[in-house]
């Protein structure tokens, strides 16, 4: 089952700020400058961690992962938004091989 994740970072130094935005780009959709929306299997998200986490300086940095559900269901709808829509918000998985 595929969950759906917002993924949102705050990272300190500008080098690994676009390390970092370059691997989210593998497994979500950008909402903002470093905001995610991640529809993702475990093996993904266990994936994800492992690349993030090779990424950050885990004393300077933080990355925040939040479970919205299932991709399916609420998950899917779970992101509302005021002003602007989100253009690139789709059903779109990652593959990972």
């Amino acid at each position: 089952m595929r969950l759906a994740y917002l993924v949102a970072y705050d990272i300190s130094d500008p080098k690994r700020l676009r390390r970092v935005h370059r691997t989210m780009r593998g497994y979500g959709d950008a909402l903002q400058l470093s905001v995610f929306h991640c529809q993702l299997s475990a093996a993904e998200r266990v994936l994800m961690i492992e690349a993030l986490t090779k990424v950050i300086n885990t004393r300077e940095d933080q990355i925040l992962i939040v479970n919205l559900g299932p991709a399916e269901q609420r998950g899917a709808n779970s992101i509302e938004t005021l002003g602007r829509t989100i253009d690139n918000a789709s059903t779109r998985c990652a593959i990972i091989v």
